[in-house]
């Protein structure tokens, strides 16, 4: 806040904000008749069906007991939100709310429309979104999204249709894109409990939804079978189609089959590289593209890794030093080109290419300087530190959270590693309904992540991982990442914002909390007859535009 006579900031110059100049907005391959902002229908309008297939999981439908895109993809359909993101754009907006705005330097203030109800025909009132963001806070789940909200002081529901957030600090630029986040979704409090994750057959049951659908039956990470919510009152438009059907498929090869032969619609996460190649040829179907900011990267757990705190052999020196000839090592061109052919590309920053602030501290200090590894580098950064070779490391990753080539891409990994002779790696997989959990117990000293942004800020790319008590839980705490982090949050400066963003990130590639390696785009399969497909920068992909 830059003058005491000017408290209040609209919605819509917040937003421009916290999107920081992002202009990666696109509907990917639609024609201009098929703008799904424009088909005019209502729900059950149209057409009757469609079918969606996926290899992602589900870990929670509860939106407080999951932090991870495949829950979110299905929260995303059938939850409220105050602000949400229009179709085509990565700007938040006033969802079910009214208005959005800062009333005070630490006040964000939102007024509800007026007559919301949930499909179960429960009226949806302030007292629904206090509940939603205290309880997140109050369970506080590992798997969960609470720590989106560390800079949320309190909430009060002062009348039935206003909400005020007091926050912790001020000129929040990242709060209003927060509330359209896995954090964000808006719980039933009659049917949620307060206390503990709510089992989805409650949920489905007692319909406790109030997006464009509604969940009729629910098999988890088998089948869901979605029904338009008639009294949606939010900010996009109606669904288009009635009645849409989620499969899940456990083996790519087997998504692939299912949109080629017709037996699913649309197929959305994950066909690996060869099949989207063999798709792209065959007449039946469309691959549409649209911006990514998909990455994957290694996590170093500081206490059990090699030297870590909690070894017996523990020495933080010998830990950096072996973080950083894994980082040396690193060969991120061979990864991109021989195992994914090109789609994922080569990532040295914490914040991916095409959001502001992105910078390439990683290119900078490790390996050649100019991208490609250096096992002298690696060799000289171990003896320094006194580190006998080879260096025994664990590595863990998941075989089926992201994508059957996850084998090659970690057998790559483990071969550059130790081809110098500095490493010798055990690789070990575990499926992920177990890894999401073990990752957090300390099992895994080095493991495999990806992440898909909960909103298109840099921030999303620096708070959840490097603030204390982070989302990882690998106990990496820094004093200066921290102020740096904070601080850019609360920036309204963007030049300044855009500084803060970069020596955050050259903090934490000293450090090597973890070591981001490759970025990749979003990609969707449709047969040629499916209109109202849309990937945009927005990185939500809904359901209610389809048609057919």
């Amino acid at each position: 806040m830059t003058a005491a006579g000017t408290p209040r900031r609209s919605l819509r110059a917040v937003g421009a904000i916290a999107a920081l100049g992002l202009v990666l907005t696109a509907c990917a391959d639609t024609s201009e008749g098929d703008d799904p902002t424009a088909t005019g229908g209502t729900a059950g309008g149209g057409t009757d069906s469609i079918s969606v297939g996926t290899t992602d999981v589900i870990t929670s439908l509860d939106p407080a007991g999951s932090y991870d895109n495949g829950s979110f993809a299905v929260q995303n359909q059938v939850f409220p939100f105050l602000l949400n993101t229009p179709y085509g754009s990565p700007d938040v907006e006033p969802d079910i709310a009214e208005s959005a705005e800062f009333t005070a330097p630490n006040e964000y203030t939102v007024t509800l429309k007026e007559g919301l109800t949930f499909a179960n025909g429960h009226e949806l009132t302030s007292s629904d979104v206090k509940f939603s963001f205290d309880r997140q806070l109050g369970i506080a789940d590992p798997n969960g999204p609470s720590s989106l909200l560390y800079n949320l002081d309190s909430v009060a529901a002062p009348d039935e249709r206003t909400v005020v957030f007091t926050l912790k600090s001020e000129n929040d630029q990242t709060f209003p894109q927060i509330l359209s986040s896995p954090v964000g979704p808006i719980v039933d409090e009659e049917v949620f409990s307060p206390t503990e994750l709510t089992p989805a057959d409650t949920i489905v049951a007692e319909k406790a939804f109030g997006g464009q659908y509604l969940i009729t039956d629910y098999t988890e990470n088998e089948l869901i079978r979605y029904e338009a919510f008639e009294d949606y009152m939010g900010l996009l438009e109606p669904a288009v189609t009635k009645v849409v059907t989620a499969q899940y498929f456990t083996e790519e090869t087997s998504l692939k089959l299912a949109v080629q032969q017709g037996d699913v619609d649309v197929a959305f996460r994950s066909l690996s590289p060869t099949d989207l190649a063999d798709l792209a040829q065959d007449e039946n179907v469309t691959v549409h593209e649209g911006p990514g900011g998909e990455i994957r990267y290694i996590v170093f757990n500081f206490a059990t890794q090699p030297y870590g705190t909690d070894t017996a052999d523990a020495d933080e020196a010998k830990a950096l030093a072996v973080r950083q000839a894994a980082a040396h090592l690193l060969d991120r061109q061979a990864l991109s080109e021989e195992i994914y052919q090109g789609s994922f590309t080569p990532l040295y920053s914490y914040v991916p290419d095409g959001l502001t602030g992105a910078a390439e501290p990683l290119k900078e200090l490790y390996g050649d300087g100019a991208g490609a590894p250096d096992a002298d580098a690696a060799a000289a950064a171990l003896s320094e530190a006194g580190v006998e070779t080879p260096v025994a490391l664990n590595l863990q990753y998941s075989p089926d959270h992201y994508g059957n080539s996850s084998d090659e891409e970690y057998a790559m990994i483990e071969a550059q590693l130790e081809a110098s002779g500095l490493f010798d790696v055990s690789l070990q997989s575990t499926l992920w309904d177990t890894y999401s959990t073990e990752r957090r117990e300390d099992v895994y000293p080095a493991y495999q992540l990806g992440w898909f942004p909960d909103y298109s800020d840099a921030d999303n790319y620096l708070s959840p991982f490097f603030l204390p008590e982070n989302f990882l839980g690998n106990h990496y705490e820094d004093d200066a990442a921290t102020e740096a982090i904070l601080g850019q949050a609360s920036e309204a400066d963007e030049a300044a914002r855009t500084a803060l963003i970069e020596d955050a990130q050259r903090i934490v590639a000293e450090d090597l909390s973890t070591l981001p390696y490759l970025q990749g785009a979003q990609v969707a399969v449709a047969g040629t007859d499916i209109t109202g497909v849309t990937l945009d920068a927005s990185f939500k992909f809904r359901y209610a535009p389809l048609g057919r």
